[in-house]
């Protein structure tokens, strides 16, 4: 018996009218594509798969894919999302039909930008795009995103340029990629977040907020752990002159050492960690106020850099008043000799009965003064350096761990050489003794006797050991914040794992 043919819309059937010229060329085209499509493909697979057995594991894309900024999370998501047979590693099927399917959802995503239907997205699409979810962004900023991803210069992304760019970077939908660019144009790896980062409505309502400062935060916590040792030194040096603590920084780490033994050199650290969570939180939502404040009548208005950084420092210097307190503890108990103090309870106890309310901040006003060049200089020097890469590497995707760390550690040491001064005049001032009737000279009188007995270097007493931590502790904290963001549901490099994970 005949079979029976049933004929969908734009589908040939075999009892219809034979194709013409022009259909049978679309068909050759198309087939042609697929070929190209299918040798690309191939290609890429014998690129990963480097001790050609004819299957690629987690550790071949990691090597294979290590400059395109991927965190493992994500690469160990793409192998579970293509791995059908679920033995850990990928065959030329699976890893084809990977690559098939995410490329049907980076196709409808890039149409979904293309308003114009001209087969190229320009910044003025991409800016109109993250609107449309709220995301607000200047002009300037969807130029930078589209200069990433413009191979050849022309201002424009085309398919195989968006293509290329988020080939193996799991992203579904427009959230998604609105994320990534977010996350890829604020990510901020050093102890100062100046310029909070910008968040949605629906990330404030969802949760996400908040779990991303809490990486930040543990982070920050491991981090300043690991160099506690390092910071304690800075702040024997920093006050030198003002006690037993005399000699080089070697002298000075041995006498760490021999007065309270291994355990002594992080005096002082439990505070500093303490002080990252109400610091961080009071910082963002001071930030908010601010940010609203300068909207005045235009909520949805985005604000300029400019505006953006005024608000970040205003808020900056909220949190550093609210918590300020607990920056003279820590100088006081990490200088403290053995036995001096039971705990925090105990050295807030003796300050205020020794000292009274007004000691707490002592050092306050070259604390605030260095917020502003600090900030200032690392953001400036960090945004210089990154984009000065990206632009010299179009068309690549993130800089990668090593660039990011190393534009991070130059950015914050030139920070800090900046306001290293107030920083040391901060510290000494809150380790003034408090004998009675002990002279207590003001942060101009503090400037002038050190200029006068020790000469300018004298400003930058302890410089040494503060900058040997920053190359550490800018990648500690890289490196623990990616980790903690994956752990908490935040890291936008992966599928998301219900609503609310990017």
């Amino acid at each position: 018996m005949r079979p029976q043919w049933t004929c969908f819309p734009e589908a040939h059937c075999q009892d219809s009218k034979p194709p013409g010229p022009d259909q049978e060329s679309e068909s050759e085209r198309e087939r042609e594509r697929e070929r190209a499509r299918e040798k690309r493909w191939a290609d890429l697979f014998d690129q990963l798969d480097l001790n050609k057995d004819g299957h690629i594991d987690i550790l071949e894309l990691r090597t294979g894919l290590a400059g395109r900024g991927l965190s493992r999370g994500s690469l160990e998501k793409i192998v579970e999302a293509s791995d059908t047979n679920h033995d850990g590693v990928l065959d030329f099927e699976e890893f084809t039909q990977y690559l098939r399917t995410h490329e049907k959802e980076l196709k409808l995503i890039f149409r979904s930008l293309d308003r114009n239907n001209d087969g190229q997205i320009d910044a003025a699409e991409i800016q109109h795009s993250l609107q449309t979810i709220g995301v607000e962004i200047s002009l300037k900023d969807a130029t930078r995103i589209l200069q990433r991803m413009d191979k050849d210069g022309t201002m424009t992304i085309d398919w195989s340029e968006w293509r290329d760019f988020f080939l193996f970077k799991p992203l579904t939908n427009m959230q998604d990629v609105a994320r990534y660019w977010k996350r890829s144009m604020m990510l901020d790896i050093g102890e100062q977040l100046t310029i909070p980062d910008e968040f949605s409505e629906e990330e404030k309502k969802s949760g996400y907020v908040w779990r991303q400062l809490m990486a930040g935060a543990f982070a920050g916590s491991v981090s300043r752990t690991g160099t506690a040792p390092l910071d304690r030194l800075k702040v024997f040096r920093q006050v030198q002159s003002l006690g037993d603590f005399k000699g080089n920084v070697l002298s000075s780490f041995q006498y760490m050492l021999k007065e309270g033994g291994a355990r002594s050199l992080w005096r002082g650290n439990g505070i500093n960690v303490l002080k990252i969570a109400p610091e961080t939180a009071i910082k963002f939502t001071a930030y908010e106020q601010i940010k609203n404040l300068m909207r005045s009548k235009n909520e949805k208005r985005n604000l300029r850099v400019h505006e953006r950084f005024v608000a970040g420092s205003l808020a900056g210097a909220t949190a550093q008043t609210a918590i300020y307190p607990m920056e003279v503890l820590k100088t006081r108990l990490t200088l403290r000799k053995t036995g001096q103090y039971s705990g925090i309870a105990d050295c807030a106890k003796q300050i205020l009965q020794r000292e009274g309310v007004a000691a707490f901040y002592k050092g306050y006003v070259p604390n605030l003064l260095s917020i502003v060049p600090y900030a200032g200089i690392d953001l400036a020097v960090y945004e210089t350096l990154k984009f000065s890469w990206l632009n010299r590497n179009r068309g690549l995707t993130d800089p990668g761990v090593m660039v990011l760390v190393g534009c991070g550690a130059v950015s914050s040491t030139c920070g800090q050489l900046a306001s290293y001064p107030l920083a040391l005049i901060r510290t000494r001032m809150q380790a003034q003794a408090s004998v009675k009737g002990a002279p207590k000279p003001s942060m101009l009188a503090l400037i002038h006797n050190i200029v006068t007995q020790e000469g300018v270097a004298g400003l930058y007493r302890g410089i040494s050991p503060n900058l040997l931590k920053v190359i550490p502790a800018v990648s500690v904290s890289y490196v623990v914040y990616e980790y903690t963001r994956i752990v908490l549901g935040v890291d936008i490099d992966g599928r998301r794992g219900g609503k609310e994970k990017a």
